[in-house]
Formats: structure tokens, sequence, C-alpha cells
């Protein structure tokens, strides 16, 4: 690597950032910069000490190489920018863009900087003020206004079932003409999950009896991708819920957590998503409200910094988050009830899957891993790297392909040297991205929700193991 990018200074980064020219001179010589709505706090930027101890646990610079695509490149990038020492401009933003928002980081720094709130902030004011190219406001588009809309995104299932039915999906992937002309459709295409019939359905009932003597009376959020495309993982995490004594709700006028859009800068539609959640809530008097996707419930405990600025929604967005619980976490502290049996007829050996915003985000690795070890006959085993992302990061792998693929094929190969039967993955993202190297490596490997783990185990199933080839 070369020196000067080692350690930047703030004219280093001007230099840098200048490398493409404004479409238009600023008037009065002012560079364009953050504007004036929560742009990325000075006091934060001040408390990073440029040590450098992000950079080994940061996906993005250990696949690019570059300083200014490292958490402590883009803190300068940010500094430049509020300085009015560099541009808000593609040249810096393109760094921004990099980051997967894996927040390792976070986890690793000494001096406790919060990259989190800095990234945020500044995606947030990307979006309003640096503009797209045409392909990149047409993709991102697609993506906004379907995934986090169930209603819109369920008449596509019909048409994307016969698409891998009749075999299309095999012949347009061996092509490979997709990925050579729209490389982001062809990232699409390469994390679509397999549709079943059970995609189609959408029967829960509003309220869900405990069985056996009722202790908790908890609110299931299902998702929007998660209740189209892993259904099977709803209906167990609901089992397990009952099983243990939780009488579950289930509002229908949930909609999306709002990760995704606030992930991305979409503040507008981020706040809109989130209030309609705290509503659909509304009256219903649970006692925690749970999710069992990853980032889902990252951004769910969020809600008070999303809607911090509203105050008719304020006082609710803390009190909601502050009833937020992954499922795991909630097991994990609740203790089980159920009695659990072996998932095979000999010992089975599995490999947990960290996901970054359980990880990284809410601090849970603990918990999964005591649900999975009180399952008899299981033995967990360790990755090497386990902290590192997998390159899902939200919609990062339909963004940025190249990155999420490098990451993707590290992370797979160090789950498969594991020794491992079976993965435990605790993220829609995760497991799609898991899924398509496995695929791409040429290995059969059986990947789970840990719901539906413990789903089988109670219900006293037994799983049918490949051994990876």
């Amino acid at each position: 690597m070369q020196t000067d990018f080692k350690f930047p200074t703030p004219d280093s980064v001007k230099e840098s950032a200048a490398t493409v020219p404004l479409e238009t001179e600023p008037e009065e010589s002012q560079v364009p910069g953050f504007d004036p709505k929560n742009p990325p706090q000075q006091d934060l930027i001040d408390t990073c000490v440029h040590c450098g101890f992000c950079l080994a646990t940061c996906p993005s610079y250990r696949v690019i190489g570059k300083e200014m695509d490292s958490p402590r490149g883009r803190i300068y990038l940010m500094d430049a920018i509020n300085k009015g020492e560099a541009p808000l401009a593609e040249a810096t933003t393109q760094h921004f863009d990099s980051c997967l928002g894996c927040l390792a980081c976070v986890t690793t720094c000494p001096s406790g900087v919060q990259y989190d709130k800095l990234i945020s902030a500044t995606r947030h004011q990307v979006e309003r003020n640096q503009p797209r190219s045409l392909p990149d406001r047409i993709v991102r588009a697609l993506i906004f206004n379907l995934f986090p809309y169930p209603r819109r995104l369920r008449p596509f299932l019909a048409p994307l079932y016969l698409y891998q039915k009749l075999g299309l999906q095999k012949l347009v992937r061996s092509t490979g003409l997709l990925k050579q002309i729209v490389p982001r459709l062809a990232a699409m295409d390469s994390i679509l999950p397999q549709i079943t019939l059970k995609s189609f359905q959408n029967n829960f009932p509003d309220v869900i009896p405990a069985q056996g003597e009722k202790r908790y009376r908890v609110g299931v959020i299902l998702g929007c991708v998660q209740r189209l495309f892993f259904s099977p993982v709803n209906e167990a995490t609901v089992r397990v819920l009952t099983a243990n004594g939780c009488e579950v709700v289930i509002p229908k006028s949930q909609g999306c957590c709002a990760a995704l859009p606030e992930h991305q800068g979409q503040t507008e539609q981020a706040q809109a998503l989130a209030r309609q959640m705290i509503d659909s809530f509304e009256g219903t008097d649970v006692d925690y409200v749970i999710i069992n996707a990853a980032g889902c419930g990252h951004t769910l405990k969020e809600y008070g910094h999303i809607l911090d600025d509203d105050p008719a929604y304020r006082q609710k967005a803390q009190e909601f988050a502050a009833k937020v619980r992954d499922v795991q976490q909630f097991l994990a502290e609740v203790g089980l009830t159920a009695k659990l049996s072996p998932l095979t007829d000999k010992p089975l050996t599995m490999v947990y899957q960290d996901a970054c915003h359980l990880l990284h985000g809410q601090k849970i690795s603990v918990q999964p891993r005591q649900l999975l070890r009180k399952i008899p006959g299981v033995t967990l085993r360790e990755p090497i790297d386990a902290a590192l992302c997998c390159g899902s990061a939200g919609v990062y792998n339909m963004l940025q392909p190249e990155v999420a693929d490098e990451l993707g094929q590290q992370k797979v190969e160090n789950l498969l040297n594991t020794g491992a039967e079976l993965i435990a993955s605790s993220n829609p993202g995760c497991s799609l991205q898991i899924k398509k190297h496995l695929n791409l490596q040429e290995k059969e490997m059986l990947l789970m929700h840990p719901m539906e783990l413990l789903d089988y185990s109670i219900r006293g199933e037994k799983l049918r193991i490949r051994e990876s080839k």
C-alpha cells in the first residue's frame, strides 16, 4: 500500500476530492458541502484519534485497500467537508457509498468513536445533496419503491415463480449476458431466493394463543422481504414463541421496519415507515415487540433517533424502541420452557453466522449460541474472521456487487473450513448472500435460521443433513 494513503491530512483529502471538477462554479467560491439539517457532528468527528485500529476490521478497506474507503478515511472526509476543505461531490461520496455499514469499527474502536451516527448522518446528506447518475437512480428507485412494500412486491411472486420453475433463471445465468449488460440486475438475480407456494400465503391470525400457561404477550414483526421469501422462518418463530408461553399479536397494518431506506439515507421514507410501524402496535398492550431479522432489529431499536425531530412521535418512538427485542435475545432473557429434542440421530456440528447488525449493532452474540447449545447433541464451531461482514449489508450486494462478492467468497470459505454440517444464520440478507456463494463454489450445506432449528427441536422433527462436497 502506498505510504501517502496510510495517514491522510485535510490537505490530501481536499486534493483527492478535487479529481472530479464541479459542474458549476459555486457562488462566492464556496465549496458545496453538507446542508444545515443534521450534518455529521463535529464533536463526534473530533473523538477520532486516527489510531487505525478500525482498518483491520473494515471489510471495504480490506477489499479495496484505500484509506478513503476505511472509517478513518471517511471521518477525514466528513471533517474536510464540514470545514469547506473538500466538496460533497461524486469524488467524495463514492467513499461513503463503499461503506457497508457493518459497524465492526464501532466494536473495535478504543476511543468510542460513534461512527454509526456519523455515517448515518452523512448518508442522509448525500441522498439530499448529491445527484446520482441515471442508471443509479433507476436501480435505487426500483429497490426503494418495491422492497419495503410487501403489497407491491407480492404481484411479482407469480412471474418469478415461473421464471425459476421453467428454467429461465438457469438459462439467463448460464449465458452470463445479464452480468455484462446490467451488473446490478444480475446481482439481484444472483441472490433471488427460491420461490415456493408458501411465499404466496399470508394467513397469520391477529392473535395466536400461548401453549400452556401464558407468560408474556408479545408482538411479532413479519418484515417485508422476510414475510414473502422467508415465510417458514416467521412461522417457526411464532411456533417457538407460543410453545414457550407467549401469546403472539400480529397487527395486519404493520409494514416495513424502515431499515432499508434508513441505511441508505432516505430520510422521509424511513420516518414514514417508522410512524406506520409504531401506529400498527398502538393499543395492542404487548410486553415486547419481537423481530427475527438482525438488520430490522437494529433499526427498530433506533426509532428514537430516527424520529427525534418529530414532536408528535418522539416519545412514542422511544417507548416503542424500548420494547423491541431480537427473538434470540428475548428467549435467552426469559428462558425456554418447551422440551428440546435432538435434531439428528447422531451428534450435529453446526456453525453460527454472526450478522453484523446483531453482533456490532445490537451487541448480541452470546445469546444465539446459548440457545443453540441447549438443543441436545449440538456442537458449535467458530469460524475465523467471524466478525467480518459477508457482503450482504442490506442492499449493498446489489449496489456494490464486486466488493460484496469478494466478501461473500471469503465468508463462505471460512464457514466451510470449520467442517460444520449446518450453518445457522439469523438474518435473511446474510442467508441469501451465503447461499449464493455456496452455489458459486459448488458446495452443498444446509443453512437455517436458529428459530427453525429450535422449532424442529421442540416438535421433535429430524433434519436431513447432507455432507458438504
